[in-house]
């Protein structure tokens, strides 16, 4: 018998194959496909299982945007995409991303919902209003992935820009510069990229963790975000 983990790969990898004679795709199907047409760099697992999440958050929160970071992907590699939804997903933001210093070097390997753990949270997230702070204009953002990601508040995970992310330093360096735990971008876009994407908003950070893809309800039944957004 297939374990959750390989069922939920397995159905994402059909997501972008031809539906069988007489089936009808789900509304995440359909989301995942038009997502692969607008960005076809990334990778459509990581696609089918952001839209799964989306339409959970969907069911009761109204949605504009959907970022998507892909962690599996070195930090010299933009793995951040930025969609405007609708009848027509666009692609908004292809960019590089940073990840928290004790996820490691140029590759994310490890991930925490620890406060001090300097680390990057995987899951489902949606954004928590904007403010101006010690890293300038930052996006905040509420975990709503039980205890992968709940603590995210609390760790002030946020977007925001820095310095360390940047093309020079990625080739001085051979990696981006690392946050506390904060997918920061380049300075550069940073305020355009919030502004995009700061009301009713989702931001989706994968990595093929089994614990997370195996638990997480809004890779699954969508139990859990629920209660979660009605917090808000």
């Amino acid at each position: 018998m297939l374990t959750a983990f390989v069922r939920r790969l397995a159905v994402a990898a059909l997501l972008l194959a031809p539906l069988a004679a007489g089936a009808s795709p789900t509304t995440a199907d359909v989301l995942a496909q038009a997502l692969s047409h607008a960005a076809p760099k990334a990778n459509p697992k990581v696609l089918a299982l952001a839209s799964q999440a989306l339409t959970c958050v969907q069911r009761t929160m109204p949605t504009n945007t959907l970022s998507v970071i892909d962690y599996s992907l070195p930090s010299t590699t933009p793995r951040l995409w930025v969609f405007q939804l609708g009848q027509q997903p666009r692609l908004l933001f292809h960019e590089r991303v940073a990840h928290g210093r004790n996820s490691g070097d140029n590759m994310a390997t490890r991930f925490s919902n620890q406060p001090g753990s300097l680390m990057s949270s995987l899951g489902t997230f949606v954004t928590d209003g904007t403010y101006t702070g010690h890293n300038g204009y930052s996006l905040r953002l509420k975990g709503i992935d039980g205890r992968f990601n709940d603590r995210a508040e609390e760790r002030a995970i946020v977007i925001h820009g820095a310095n360390y992310v940047s093309e020079a330093f990625a080739q001085s360096q051979g990696r981006l510069g690392r946050s506390w735990g904060c997918p920061a971008v380049r300075a550069g876009v940073a305020h355009k990229l919030i502004d995009a994407i700061a009301d009713h908003s989702v931001v989706f950070a994968y990595y093929p963790d089994q614990a997370w893809l195996q638990a997480s309800k809004l890779l699954g039944d969508c139990g859990g975000g629920d209660e979660a957004l009605s917090s808000r």
